[in-house]
């Protein structure tokens, strides 16, 4: 298990994948938001089962990256970039 040095703060995650579907092996980028890494990879697997109706055995993890958020490709994480952002109790 990876240990994260500061697991306080959100970080961008990049994750490529390859899977096999029922149609063929496909390659994939997905980008996810969390505060460690484990928990990212935990998000692409329920994300991947709930989208495209993969197991986790036919998933593989090819690499991983922290992403700055400059460099964000997906509007679903580019838009919590946003320093206004508010979330009110």
């Amino acid at each position: 298990e990876i240990v994260e040095k500061n697991p306080r703060y959100v970080k961008n995650y990049g994750i490529w994948i390859k899977y096999n579907s029922r149609s063929g092996t496909h390659n994939m980028y997905r980008e996810y938001r969390d505060v460690t890494l484990n928990a990212a990879i935990d998000t692409l697997y329920n994300d991947m089962a709930g989208r495209h109706r993969s197991r986790n055995k036919s998933i593989q993890i090819i690499k991983t990256a922290t992403v700055k958020s400059a460099d964000c490709k997906r509007v679903a994480t580019m838009q919590m970039h946003n320093s206004t952002l508010k979330f009110p109790l």
